[in-house]
């Protein structure tokens, strides 16, 4: 354990990670209770043990209180799996020409000749067009009462002083709630209306309404309480991760240029855009691939061993911490040779090792949003190279905050976009 590492941990957080990973090893202790899996090995074996290491319910949209029980764990594994029926990878080529159009308005729409700040401006797009993945024609309706969730997300994250237990009834908490009731009482006759139409839809909505050989019927409670969670994110870590992309494009031209190349291809109507074009743009996705190897946008993962057991070295006491850190595991030289330098190249040059790139996360509980979440940012990527060279303000300093709570965001982020030539 590195000498003072709780109080360096508060301080900064990412440099003692990689102090840790460093002085320490593949798994170190963070203070009594709490562990540290530093690399990939030991990251990628934590998430696959998922019995040993359980992933956490959500608590920023825990289940609505109702007269009714709490949904079963095989309620949650049915309604997993039917939402996965509308993001698995062959799910999201066959919508390609429904998410392409969102990305290339956000270029078109980006003001010229002026510092822009980059998440306000993109966490609407990528909003509208997850949204509408999930929802298609019913995502109007739904959208307000998405970028609520969210709202009500980025209150429940902010860094505090005092943490309350959960069940103390904050005015964070409360607002929270009654969000998550609106968007209830918004979502639940629009499955009603589905259900007894028959007309179920083709979206993720549509899917989790099938019935399933193995399951059956999804109860209209998982549909209602599973989907808060989902919605947000299809769109709120995607927006961190775009921040960081569109920076790396200005800070390496070169990279950018080849972006451009690349996207010239793309169709002039991108609604005409498939899978076999995203497919095409190999540099692009591998530049993508590459600010989430460096900047993973959920830099860091918790689980909570609910019995003993072993890790590494470690005997892994009933109730203790194992925090699973992908932004040391993608610094480790072992699995990429010169880590901390920026080279998409890596990703052409020959296929990644399984569990090795986490920025996802690996094993039965990987991000469910994935393949979404790569389509809608190498379109972005895509479509903003093509049309812009992008620079940073001039100044002695970022204009800029490298933040870590609840994920790496890049909070106060402005840039230039000047019109290609």
């Amino acid at each position: 354990m590195p000498e003072g590492s709780f109080a360096a941990w508060s301080r900064d957080r990412l440099a003692l990670a990689c102090r840790g990973a460093v002085e320490c090893g593949d798994v170190w202790q963070l203070e009594p209770g709490v562990y540290v899996a530093a690399t990939a090995g030991p990251c990628a074996e934590v998430l696959h043990r998922s019995q040993d290491f359980p992933k956490p319910s959500s608590p920023l949209f825990p289940p609505l209180k109702r007269a009714i029980s709490e949904l079963t764990p095989e309620e949650h594994a049915h309604a997993r799996a039917a939402r996965m029926r509308g993001l698995r990878t062959r799910a999201v080529a066959a919508r390609i020409g429904e998410i392409a159009p969102g990305t290339a308005r956000f270029a078109d729409q980006w003001p010229t000749g002026r510092d822009v700040e980059i998440l306000p401006v993109v966490r609407p797009v990528l909003a509208e067009i997850g949204v509408r993945y999930l929802f298609s024609e019913d995502a109007p309706t739904l959208l307000p009462f998405a970028w609520q969730l969210f709202v009500a997300r980025e209150l429940l994250v902010r860094p505090s002083r005092w943490v309350r237990p959960r069940w103390v009834p904050t005015s964070a908490r409360r607002f929270r709630t009654r969000q998550q009731i609106a968007f209830t009482d918004a979502l639940r006759p629009i499955v009603r209306r589905r259900r007894s139409s028959g007309r179920l839809g083709d979206d993720v909505l549509g899917q989790m309404l099938r019935p399933s050989p193995r399951y059956g019927i999804l109860s209209e409670g998982a549909v209602l309480d599973t989907l808060p969670g989902i919605t947000v994110a299809t769109f709120e870590t995607p927006s961190r991760a775009a921040g960081l992309i569109l920076l790396h494009l200005a800070r390496y031209p070169q990279a950018a240029d080849r972006v451009a190349a690349e996207a010239a291809l793309l169709p002039a109507d991108p609604a005409a855009t498939t899978s076999t074009h995203l497919d095409s743009l190999h540099y692009t996705q591998a530049l993508v691939r590459e600010v989430l190897r460096l900047q993973p946008p959920s830099w860091l993962l918790t689980r909570r061993a609910p019995r003993q057991t072993r890790l590494a070295d470690y005997t892994i006491d009933a109730g203790s911490t194992v925090l699973i850190c992908p932004y040391t595991a993608h610094r480790d030289a072992r699995q990429h040779p010169e880590p901390d330098r920026f080279r998409p190249e890596r990703w052409l040059d020959s296929p990644a090792k399984p569990g090795v790139f986490l920025a996802f996360g690996t094993g039965p509980h990987g991000c469910e949003g994935a393949a979404l979440a790569m389509a809608m940012l190498t379109l972005l990527t895509a479509q903003t190279a093509r049309r812009y060279h992008l620079s940073e303000p001039l100044g002695p300093e970022p204009g800029y905050q490298l933040t870590t709570f609840e994920g790496l965001a890049t909070p106060g982020l402005h840039l230039r976009a000047t019109v290609r030539g």
